[in-house]
């Protein structure tokens, strides 16, 4: 079976705030043998996100990431109705649950111990004169799922994030927001290019 080239898409948040103006965040996602590989970047002024710095303690699986900054990706097989849900923080902290259906049994995925992934954040040079205090974060990873999808197998995929504003609270950026409220769950935003 013949790879199919990687899909890049910007992410968007479910409602355009004022306090969002000139945050850029989009998503490469790659699904190639049983590997799939993920670079998100987040671009524009940071500095109002909470945006946690690595420490010297080893990242660790921990539960409830998405009530603050969080990069994710579901990940499905087309026409199962089982999927995951990874969950990476920018401090290293990570989670990998299974569920059964929509929002059902989720579970951490005990054949996964270990989701390593690199974060570098810069500033970076003003295009326009009097502009400052522009950042790039970017998050890469490569993980083997081959142990939870045959690595021949089709996936469908959607990108997401949660980015928490100080004093402004939570925002929530999809590559597809398909309901009437922010609901990463839904397969029908799920895109299938690796089918």
């Amino acid at each position: 079976m013949a790879s199919a080239p990687a899909l890049e898409r910007p992410l968007r948040p479910f409602r355009a705030e004022q306090h969002l103006q000139g945050i850029d965040l989009c998503c490469a996602a790659d699904w190639q043998a049983g590997l799939l590989s993920l670079h998100f970047r987040l671009s524009g002024p940071l500095a109002p996100l909470v945006l946690p710095d690595r420490t010297d303690t080893p990242p660790q699986r921990r539960d409830a990431l998405w009530q603050s900054t969080c990069f994710e990706a579901f990940i499905g097989r087309p026409g199962q109705p089982g999927y995951w849900e990874l969950n990476l923080a920018p401090d290293g902290d990570w989670n990998l649950y299974a569920l059964s259906g929509y929002r059902e049994n989720l579970q951490p995925e005990p054949r996964i111990e270990a989701v390593p992934f690199t974060l570098q954040r810069q500033t970076l040079d003003p295009q326009e004169p009097g502009v400052e205090g522009l950042e790039r974060l970017d998050l890469q990873l490569s993980l083997d799922l081959s142990s939870l999808i045959p690595p021949e197998a089709a996936v469908e995929l959607s990108a997401t994030a949660v980015l928490e504003s100080v004093g402004q609270g939570c925002s929530y950026w999809a590559w597809e927001h398909t309901g009437p409220e922010p609901d990463f769950h839904r397969r029908d935003s799920f895109l299938t290019p690796y089918c």
